[in-house]
C-alpha cells in the first residue's frame, strides 16, 4: 500500500472516529431543542397541546376558510377538587379529563388545554359537526366517575360551541362567543348550549384576554 493510502485511510479513520464523537452530542442536542419545542406548545399536566398551538392550528384554518366549530368545557366545582383534596388529586383529574377528551375522534381536529381547568376542542366541518363533538365531549366526561389518586370522582362539565357561520370571524370572537354560551351552561346548569346571537348576548362573557 502507497504512503499516501496509508494517509488518506488515516485521515479517514479520523473523520469517522470524530464524528462517532460528536453523534451523541449532536443528538442529545437535538432532543433537546425537540423537547422546548414541544414544551411550548403543550400542557405539561395534561400533555395535550396548550393555548399557543391551539390558536396556531385555529388561525390557520380559518386562513384557509375552513370551516371550523370552536367548543370551551369547564369543569364544574373543580375549585371545591382542589381546595377539599389536594392539588395533586386536581391535576390528576385534569390529567383524566384530557385523556377522554383527546380519545374523541373525527371531526375533533385538535383537544387542548387552555388554563386551569379550561379546555378546548377544535372542530373542522359543518354547524352540526360541531354540536355533535360537543355533546360527545360533555358525554365524555359525564359518562362515569373519574379515577384518581385516592378514590373515584364524579365529574360534569358546563359545554358552549360556536361555529364560523360568519365567513370574517376571527379565533378572538370564536372564543368569546365559545365562552358566552359556555358561561350560560353553567348558569343553568345544562348540557352543552351553542352560542346563539339572540339568546347569549345578553350574558355576561368572562373577562379573559384571547390573545
Amino acid at each position: 500500500m502507497s504512503q499516501t493510502m496509508q494517509q488518506l485511510l488515516t485521515c479517514a479513520g479520523g473523520v469517522v472516529a470524530g464524528l462517532a464523537l460528536a453523534a451523541p452530542v449532536l443528538w442529545g442536542q437535538q432532543r433537546a431543542l425537540m423537547r422546548a419545542r414541544w414544551v411550548a406548545t403543550h400542557d405539561d399536566i395534561t400533555g395535550l397541546p396548550n393555548r399557543r398551538l391551539f390558536l396556531t392550528h385555529a388561525r390557520a384554518a380559518l386562513a384557509d376558510n375552513t370551516p371550523v366549530g370552536v367548543v370551551l368545557l369547564d369543569l364544574n366545582n373543580f375549585k371545591t377538587v382542589n381546595d377539599t383534596l389536594g392539588h395533586e388529586v386536581g391535576n390528576d383529574l385534569l390529567n383524566q379529563v384530557g385523556r377522554r377528551l383527546s380519545s374523541l375522534s373525527t371531526p375533533v381536529r385538535i383537544a387542548a388545554r387552555l388554563s386551569g381547568d379550561e379546555f378546548a376542542l377544535l372542530v373542522t366541518g359543518s354547524r352540526e359537526d360541531t354540536a355533535a363533538a360537543a355533546n360527545a365531549a360533555w358525554q365524555a366526561i359525564a359518562k362515569g366517575t373519574i379515577r384518581v389518586t385516592n378514590g373515584d370522582l364524579p365529574v360534569t362539565a358546563s359545554v358552549g360551541y360556536t361555529h364560523t357561520h360568519h365567513p370574517t370571524l376571527s379565533t378572538r370572537e370564536l372564543l368569546t362567543q365559545a365562552d358566552s354560551a359556555m358561561y350560560e351552561a353553567k348558569r343553568l346548569d345544562g348540557a352543552a348550549r351553542e352560542y346563539l346571537p339572540h339568546r347569549t348576548a345578553t350574558v355576561r362573557s368572562r373577562d379573559r384576554q384571547r390573545h
